[in-house]
């Protein structure tokens, strides 16, 4: 089974993200907040997280507290264990064309998406595209 992480402060987004992961047949591993999920990450990192390691991490770009998501998605690109995981930020407020260059460079993101997302069949297509993608450009730099 595959597993999506979902770093959303608003609990009815990751509820439904959740629920939709469910139906796909994918485990989903969410958080609240950016400093949770950095927590985590430093715990996949040092090895006190055993579990099946995410292969898409869908991140709401403004979160509660200190850490951003833009900040979560830097975590993952620089960690050992995680940083091929393929990255999608989403927000509800509109960027102009630099701040969505800068969002997505700062982490190497695969994909900026604006709120509210795609409906579901639409969602799972673009999230599965972006999933093939980064594997693809991950198999080609390790060529």
């Amino acid at each position: 089974m595959s597993t999506w992480m979902v770093v959303e402060d608003e609990p009815d987004i990751y509820e439904m993200l959740l629920a939709m992961f469910e139906m796909w047949g994918i485990e989903g591993v969410a958080f609240v907040d950016g400093e949770e999920a950095a927590a985590w990450i430093e715990d996949v990192n040092t090895g006190r997280f055993q579990g099946e390691l995410p292969e898409l991490a869908l991140l709401d770009i403004r979160l509660p507290g200190n850490v951003s998501g833009v900040e979560v998605g830097e975590h993952l690109r620089k960690s050992p264990k995680l940083g091929q995981v393929a990255i999608v930020f989403a927000t509800a407020y509109k960027l102009s064309a630099d701040d969505e260059k800068s969002v997505v460079a700062r982490a190497d993101a695969d994909r900026l998406m604006y709120k509210p997302l795609p409906k579901f069949n639409e969602l799972q297509r673009i999230l599965e595209e972006v999933i093939a993608k980064r594997r693809a450009k991950t198999s080609q730099s390790k060529s």
